[in-house]
């Protein structure tokens, strides 16, 4: 039971033993006291016997004998009985009598009042400290992360260039000697999964300092000034540690450039990050303390964080190349049962574009896949099978719903993928399915592209046909009227495609060699041009891509039966029909 739960329980029981405690007391002390007529009374007075006497205003009175025990009798409320008490040598007291029993419980309620007001006293001065408390930020220091720079593979330029922070964070005196100023801070940059964290995780490691990990989130609040009190904070932490990295992902969250917000700038993002620019200006050169911030979109960070002083030093972490893939496969393969005829280098091949994050996630399929098998090893079958969950998801089990025409026109826009694939392009086609998948697709074709670091305009422009080719083969086997929305998602990404080539890559005489989207960034802009050429264009590329699937219209049959018939085949298959 947490902690919480224990103290709502410890309330309601102090309460039930107060209560009893009360009831109990005075039950007992009604008990005590016998009820005698006023007659006895007067008797036992006329006799010496009553030494003291209570007399109040209700109906009855208390008087105590000699001996101690105590009575009751009816309270007559005459003029001239306390004078005659008084006469008889009797004590009398204009009140009731309290006993031990009654005391102990007023002092049981005036304690449980005291306590039950320094409790709500305490509880509403925490809640008003909260919004204090909200600028501390919950963040622990690790102290060795289990990560080196030999657990990581690939991006070699990157891993240099964060090794060279070891010997600073190390010895930062023998830099502050020759007046040498480290950097201060390090931006990694590039696509999701590339390594960012563990680059940092292992300076941390190699450095032997404790590692601060936070995210850009954490320091977003609604309240003014609590992000910024939470970076002094983790840099108040980090100091009293001596040397440490601290490490803030999608740093953009508090980075962003203030002239893009839409709010035209948020006072607490300002005071946030003026406050992060302020802790990283007041290092001293003999601090070993080093920020590492990691981000998606170097693009929109503000010019103050990434001036030098600030964060010095931008360090692009890439996609791997197909040697790199290989690496990090057998990184990732090393402690896991490997068939013997596993060849890492060919799905090194397969995965152009996977991320470190993504070939360790395709590993980790293989490896459910096998165990789900009962097989002793992870097979080349157990790979391939990932490498289609990863890309397009798991197959579905029950394909006794589908119509016989949904999957003639799966088959058929498949095929037309897979046909203008092969006649546009170099890119390998390793699969064709009409098996409906988790992530929502009726079926998929995978093709593996060509591994380039640049992408030309003539690739753009075949690749454009690429995704327009499965809605062109439905239209001439099935007629304008008769296309369907499978093709929602090619539209998607040809519609990407041909606008960052007209407002980013400035690849059209059209718009010039002008970045629209920077325009946009700082006045309106009319698009009405740019879609009329974008639609033009897609337009000429289509009835050129119907033109060449007529041209081919065997091919395109052959290849879409072979589908109806076998539902999935593979790149042999394919080479054979359209070669």
């Amino acid at each position: 039971m947490n902690k919480l739960g224990k103290k709502n329980i410890i309330i309601p029981i102090i309460l039930i033993l107060l209560v009893g405690t009360i009831f109990f007391f005075a039950t007992r002390n009604n008990a005590n006291e016998t009820q005698v007529q006023y007659k006895q009374f007067m008797r036992e007075v006329e006799n010496g016997n009553v030494s003291e006497v209570y007399i109040s205003t209700k109906e009855t009175m208390q008087f105590k004998l000699k001996d101690g025990k105590i009575f009751i009798t009816e309270n007559p409320r005459s003029l001239n009985l306390k004078e005659t008490l008084l006469l008889s040598g009797v004590k009398v007291y204009e009140r009731d009598l309290k006993s031990p029993a009654e005391l102990i419980i007023l002092i049981t309620i005036a304690g449980s009042l005291v306590s039950a007001f320094i409790y709500l006293t305490l509880k509403n001065s925490k809640s008003k400290g909260g919004a204090f408390r909200l600028s501390s930020i919950d963040v622990e220091a690790t102290q060795n992360t289990g990560l080196t720079f030999e657990d990581i593979a690939g991006n070699f330029e990157a891993k240099e260039s964060i090794k060279e922070l070891v010997d600073f964070i190390k010895t930062p005196e023998k830099y502050a000697k020759f007046k040498a100023r480290m950097p201060r801070g390090v931006i990694l940059y590039g696509p999701p999964g590339t390594g960012k964290t563990l680059m940092a995780k292992a300076l941390a490691s190699e450095a032997g300092v404790p590692f601060f990990a936070v995210n850009g989130s954490d320091f977003v609040q609604i309240y003014v000034g609590v992000g910024a009190g939470r970076i002094r904070d983790l840099f108040k932490k980090a100091k009293e540690k001596g040397k440490a990295v601290i490490f803030i992902d999608e740093i953009d969250a508090i980075g962003e450039k203030r002239s893009m917000r839409a709010d035209g700038g948020s006072d607490e993002r300002d005071q946030t990050l003026n406050a992060l620019l302020s802790e990283m200006s007041g290092f001293k050169n003999s601090e070993g303390i080093v920020v590492i911030a990691a981000t998606n979109r170097l693009d929109t960070l503000d010019e103050a964080l990434l001036r030098p002083g600030r964060f010095d030093r931008h360090i692009e972490v890439n996609l791997p190349d197909v040697k790199d893939r290989q690496r990090i496969l057998e990184l990732y393969c090393k402690d896991k049962p490997m068939a013997h005829d596993v060849d890492l280098y060919k799905i090194a091949q397969l995965t152009v574009y996977f991320s470190g994050a993504k070939l360790e996630n395709l590993v980790n399929e293989a490896a459910i896949l096998a165990v789900k098998e009962n097989s002793e090893y992870i097979t080349m079958e157990h790979l391939d099978k990932a490498l289609s969950i990863v890309i397009a998801g798991s197959e579905k089990k029950n394909k006794d719903i589908i119509k016989e025409d949904d999957r003639k026109i799966t088959a058929y826009h498949e095929a037309g993928h897979a046909l203008i694939t092969k006649l546009t392009s170099n890119s390998l086609v390793r699969k064709i399915t009409i098996i409906p998948s988790t992530k929502g697709a009726g079926g998929y074709t995978l093709t593996i592209p060509e591994d380039k670091t640049y992408h030309t305009k003539r690739g753009l422009l075949d690749m454009i046909k690429i995704y327009i080719a499965g809605r062109a083969a439905e239209e001439i086997i099935f007629g304008e009227e008769n296309i369907t929305t499978g093709a929602s998602n090619d539209i998607q990404k040809v519609t990407e495609i041909v606008l960052g080539m007209f407002k980013d890559y400035g690849m059209f005489k059209e718009t010039g060699l002008l970045n629209y989207s920077v325009i946009q960034e700082h006045t309106q802009i009319d698009s009405k041009t740019i879609v009329e050429q974008a639609n033009h264009l897609v337009s000429n590329l289509y009835d050129e891509v119907k033109e060449m699937i007529i041209e081919n219209i065997d091919k395109l049959n052959i290849l879409a039966n072979e589908l109806l018939e076998k539902e999935t085949i593979y790149e042999e298959d394919i080479n054979r029909i359209l070669a």
